[in-house]
Parts: C-alpha cells; sequence; structure tokens
C-alpha cells in the first residue's frame, strides 16, 4: 500500500492551478498556430495572431492568460493501492486551490450559493471528480473553466430514433447559436450516451483530453472530424470575426446507456482551454 501524504497534495495542486492558468497547453497553442498559419482572411488571421502574442506574453510575465481564471475543476484517479495520510483527500484538494489561487493572484470567481451570490473569496470549493482506477497513483487533473463558454454549453435527452444524424446536428447548432459568446476558436467536448449527469461529465472530461488525439474508436474519430469540418464552415471565425476557425477541435467520449435513451452534452470551452496533468 503505498502512502500519499495531503501536505504533498495541496502542494502539487496549489502550482498546478498556477500553471494551468499561465501556460496554454502545447496541444491548444499549436493548434491556434496552425490555423493562424492556414488562416486566409485577414481580420482573422490578425486576431489569431494577436491571441498567441498574449499566450506568449503570459508565459513570459507570468500571468494569467484570461482574466476570467475559471472554476477549478479538478479530476482525480486514485488508484486502489493508495493511502491518503495527514487528512482528508478533499480538504487537501480545496487547499491547494486556495493557496494557488492567492498565490498566483489569480480572480477569485466562486460564489458560496448560486442565488445569493456571495464570493467565498479564494475560488474554492473546487469541483472535484474521482475515479477509483487500479495501481499505486494519485493522478490530478486541473482544468480551470470559465463562465462565458461553460454558459453556452447545452444537454439534451433524445430519443434514440434522433440516432446519429440527430447527435451531430445538435452539435452543430449549439456551437452556431454560441456564435462568438464562448470567444473562439473554441474546443468542443461532447458526450453521448449514460444518462442526465453522465453525459455532461463525459463532456467535460473530453475538454481535458488533448486537441491532437483523436477518439480511439475510429466511428467516433471520424465523427470528430466530420464535425470539425461542419464548424469551421459556418464562419463564426475567431472572436466572430469571420473566417475559417471557429473550432480548433473536438473530441467525443461515449459510454453504454438506456435502450430508451440518447443523451447528448455539449460542453464549449474557449482558445484558453486550460488543462494540466499530474502523478504522485
Amino acid at each position: 500500500m503505498k502512502e500519499i501524504t495531503t501536505a504533498s497534495i495541496i502542494e502539487k495542486v496549489r502550482g498546478m492551478c498556477i500553471e494551468a492558468n499561465n501556460l496554454l497547453p502545447q496541444d491548444v497553442s499549436g493548434r491556434i498556430r496552425a490555423c493562424f498559419e492556414e488562416e486566409t482572411w485577414a481580420p482573422a488571421k490578425d486576431t489569431l495572431g494577436k491571441l498567441l502574442e498574449n499566450v506568449d506574453a503570459a508565459r513570459e510575465k507570468g500571468v494569467p492568460i484570461c482574466q476570467d481564471t475559471g472554476l477549478a475543476c479538478v479530476f482525480l484517479e486514485l488508484g486502489q493501492e493508495v493511502h491518503i495520510v495527514g487528512g482528508n483527500l478533499y480538504e487537501a484538494v480545496h487547499e491547494g486551490v486556495r493557496q494557488g489561487y492567492k498565490e498566483g493572484y489569480l480572480r477569485k470567481s466562486v460564489v458560496a450559493d448560486p442565488l445569493r451570490r456571495k464570493n467565498t473569496g479564494d475560488n474554492t470549493p473546487a469541483l472535484i471528480t474521482t475515479d477509483i482506477v487500479p495501481g499505486d497513483k494519485l493522478t490530478i487533473t486541473v482544468g480551470p473553466k470559465g463562465a462565458g463558454s461553460e454558459n453556452m454549453s447545452r444537454l439534451a435527452m433524445f430519443p434514440p430514433a434522433k440516432g446519429e444524424k440527430g447527435v451531430k446536428d445538435f452539435v452543430v447548432e449549439t456551437v452556431q447559436l454560441a456564435g462568438p459568446n464562448p470567444c473562439p476558436p473554441i474546443v468542443v467536448g461532447v458526450g453521448i450516451g449514460g444518462n442526465f449527469d453522465k453525459v455532461a461529465l463525459l463532456a467535460k472530461k473530453a475538454l481535458m483530453r488533448s486537441t491532437e488525439a483523436r477518439n480511439s474508436d475510429e466511428y467516433y474519430a471520424a465523427m470528430e472530424i466530420e464535425l470539425l469540418e461542419r464548424i469551421n464552415k459556418l464562419g463564426i471565425g475567431p472572436q466572430g470575426f469571420g473566417g475559417r476557425t471557429t473550432a480548433l477541435a473536438v473530441n467525443i467520449e461515449a459510454c453504454p446507456t438506456h435502450i430508451a435513451c440518447l443523451p447528448v452534452a455539449v460542453n464549449i470551452n474557449c482558445h484558453v482551454t486550460r488543462h494540466v496533468k499530474a502523478a504522485l
């Protein structure tokens, strides 16, 4: 049985919160750069260039890429051979977020109650999802999620008769309705299957996958490519100025569902699709 201390978890999460907000992952910045090279519409190319300048400035100066430093979405893969010592696992994650957002001078965006709206002052609580997995490691993924793109997300409980076409049309329609609001070029996370709550989680987890990695199932990999092409033909473009780059990637995650269900969720992320992963 491997022991992992809560102190080490706090320190790791603290650093990951700062890193995730200041350093855009290479897969995302690489896609923006590739789209910049391919873009032919002058306003869109200029906008993509400015986004790249912002990414570089954030990295060089050690400041957030975006003023919205998001809800701290934390995904834990807890090995079944791991024993957490020194305190409570979730409290350690919350403390790591608390310290990271304070020390990194990151905006605190969490309100304690959705209607009474009093800010917690430290960006906690984190939104934690835990999976028990084989092994003796604790793998942590921190993905700060901004509200502008989150607000453009949608979920539908379709009858199975909607089929593949219905799912694809819903994804494209969601992006079209969002327009410039989620700060494109966007990354589109799609969940298919499960139930009402599971499908939303699938869509969120899809955003944690590299924009360069296609679904391991060839059927869904082909769907990702097709949907990206359809979305980029909408002409919304970077920040809504038109052009060929509305989305950087479409990532799909699917799982089994009930014979009478076809749940679909679309979780949109802005061009600042932040995620950092580490293991203890």
